[in-house]
């Protein structure tokens, strides 16, 4: 049990901009293999982002309109994570978009500075995301779009996450390596429970469509990432994230709620 709770605070820590207590983070300490079991929780932490911009939105919506509240909740989640997937979101489409042969892909993908492809994906992507949480607070109320939020920040992550279990992770090095180490076993079925669970929550008939749109997506992506690359980096994971969080969103949208 004290092994599980270091390897969450690990995953808390890697995935997100939360510190610990020095305290804390003396006792978690650090070995090589916790980066790799930390992985299985990269949905766990996707909750916990979902709950805090739950609340943001929440809170923000007893003061403002329900549009001003939405975005102060996705504010929220960018400062949590450092824009963790939205940098691998842009990083991806400068490099997909600006690379032909797959050094070039992977040399752009690897530049920290952003295009104009992957300046342009973010902003399409987070005003894709307000205007498709207002209009699901519009079609379910309040109580729905909280949950979607919620069940959304999980099973996106649960999606980007199970490339680590039929992929290969291309480069000999990198920030990810470490994480990107075989998912398995228990491993994930714990980060299966994590995204699929809660979408039950919402309604069954609901989980089964945005299962069956993430289904797809992920046939789609990881078909694409293979030809191009060869496999997956952590920059792709960040943009199977974003895309499978705005995949529910879009089909949260055009769920009729009433």
């Amino acid at each position: 049990m004290a092994d599980e709770l270091r390897f969450f605070l690990t995953a808390l820590g890697y995935f997100t901009r939360v510190p610990l207590p020095q305290r804390l983070a003396g006792w978690v300490g650090f070995a090589p293999h916790y980066l790799n079991a930390a992985a299985r929780y990269f949905p766990l932490v996707g909750l916990l982002v979902g709950l805090i911009a739950a609340l943001v939105t929440w809170g923000a919506w007893q003061l403002w309109t329900p549009s001003v509240a939405i975005v102060l909740g996705m504010a929220a989640t960018l400062l949590l994570t450092g824009a963790f997937h939205e940098d691998g979101l842009a990083d991806c489409v400068d490099a997909f978009g600006g690379g032909y042969r797959t050094e070039d892909v992977l040399r752009i993908m690897h530049d920290s500075r952003v295009g104009a492809f992957g300046a342009i994906a973010i902003v399409v992507a987070l005003l894709l995301k307000w205007q498709l949480l207002v209009a699901v607070g519009e079609g379910g109320g309040i109580v729905t779009l909280l949950a979607v939020l919620i069940v959304a920040h999980g099973a996106s992550r649960t999606m980007a996450i199970t490339f680590l279990a039929t992929h290969e992770y291309v480069r000999p090095e990198g920030k990810a390596k470490p994480v990107a180490q075989r998912l398995a076993g228990k491993g994930l079925v714990f980060a299966l429970a994590c995204g699929i669970l809660p979408l039950l929550w919402v309604s069954p008939l609901f989980a089964g469509v945005a299962l069956i749109a993430l289904a797809v997506l992920r046939t789609v992506l990881g078909a694409y990432f293979v030809r191009r690359i060869g496999g997956y980096t952590g920059d792709c994971l960040g943009m199977a994230q974003q895309l499978a969080e705005l995949t529910i969103y879009l089909v949260a949208a055009a769920w009729k709620w009433y």
